[in-house]
């Protein structure tokens, strides 16, 4: 029997299960603790970034610090999005009209101008310093979130019929993004495997290979990540895809979240300077005894 107001919250929205069933407690804890670990991990990176000028002189650590963002602010969504009844779409209930959701948008396009970006930077050094400005990189950044939140004011803004034919567009150029993306993936991964070899042995060539690494990792975890949502919600429109309560249960929506877990550990990983950047920053400083463990040395700071 279910309990009709089991799963009200004290803002009048329900809560995303009715804990009823014992897999109802594993997935809101499981929401809870996704949702907390994705603001510590993207926002620590955030923090990391803005307060290290050699980074910000960067223009890779400029598009981390752009998805990072995004980041951060996915895993406060999931505050909501996880933790209370929603369902975003056509119909919605209790959604954003997709606002929360597309902010992953951001990322999509972030990532396609970076794999551009390190593709310039290794093949045409020499164009590549000249016209890629510190002040272009910016504006990149910030036309991908102009055109995510300008696309979402306007499905707000016009009525249900034409906001569900705007939405269909939007998938449709969704996928030819993802396309691009992986056509940029070849080719970043065969630039990566005979072009830098070619390059004198440097630091230079040492911070070509670490961006390229970690664009690739990146992308290939963003794109594994991504697939099985944009697949579902292709054969949705056509009939055939999965349905689900609400977000919270989601295995498609929750998958395409998870990149933003993943994608600054990437960066961790795959990045010395900013893993400094993070000891000195903020582990440092919650952990002192934290600064005596990393031994990984920056390499040499380049204007790109």
């Amino acid at each position: 029997m279910r309990l009709p107001n089991s799963s009200v919250s004290l803002t009048g929205v329900p809560l995303s299960v009715d804990f009823l069933q014992p897999e109802d407690y594993f997935v809101f804890i499981f929401q809870l603790l996704f949702a907390t670990t994705t603001v510590l991990v993207a926002g620590s990176v955030v923090i990391s970034i803005l307060a290290t000028k050699a980074l910000l002189l960067q223009n890779r650590f400029i598009f981390m610090l752009n998805t990072s963002v995004c980041d951060t602010l996915v895993g406060l969504s999931v505050y909501y999005l996880g933790l209370f009844d929603v369902h975003e779409g056509y119909p919605s209930r209790n959604g954003t009209h997709n606002f929360l959701p597309s902010l992953l948008g951001v990322n999509m396009l972030t990532f396609m101008f970076a794999q551009f970006d390190r593709y310039f930077a290794v093949c045409h050094p020499f164009v590549y310093t000249r016209f890629i400005t510190r002040r272009m990189i910016i504006c990149v950044n910030f036309y991908s979130w102009l055109h995510i939140l300008t696309l979402a004011i306007i499905l707000y803004a016009l009525p249900v019929s034409k906001a569900v034919q705007l939405y269909v567009i939007s998938i449709i150029s969704l996928q030819l993004i993802v396309l691009t993306k992986v056509a940029m993936t070849i080719k970043l991964y065969v630039v990566a495997r005979f072009q830098i070899e070619r390059d004198p042995p440097g630091p230079e060539r040492n911070i070509k290979k670490e961006s390229l690494r970690i664009i690739l990792f990146v992308v290939i975890s963003f794109l594994i990540l991504w697939s099985p949502s944009i697949v579902n919600i292709t054969l949705q429109w056509l009939g055939q895809g999965l349905s689900f309560r609400n977000e919270a249960t989601n295995l498609f929506a929750i998958m395409a979240r998870f990149s933003a877990v993943v994608t600054p550990t990437i960066y961790m990983w795959g990045s010395p300077a900013l893993r400094q950047a993070l000891v000195r920053v903020v582990w440092g400083r919650l952990c002192p005894h934290c600064r005596h463990r990393d031994k990984s040395k920056a390499p040499a700071i380049k204007l790109h």
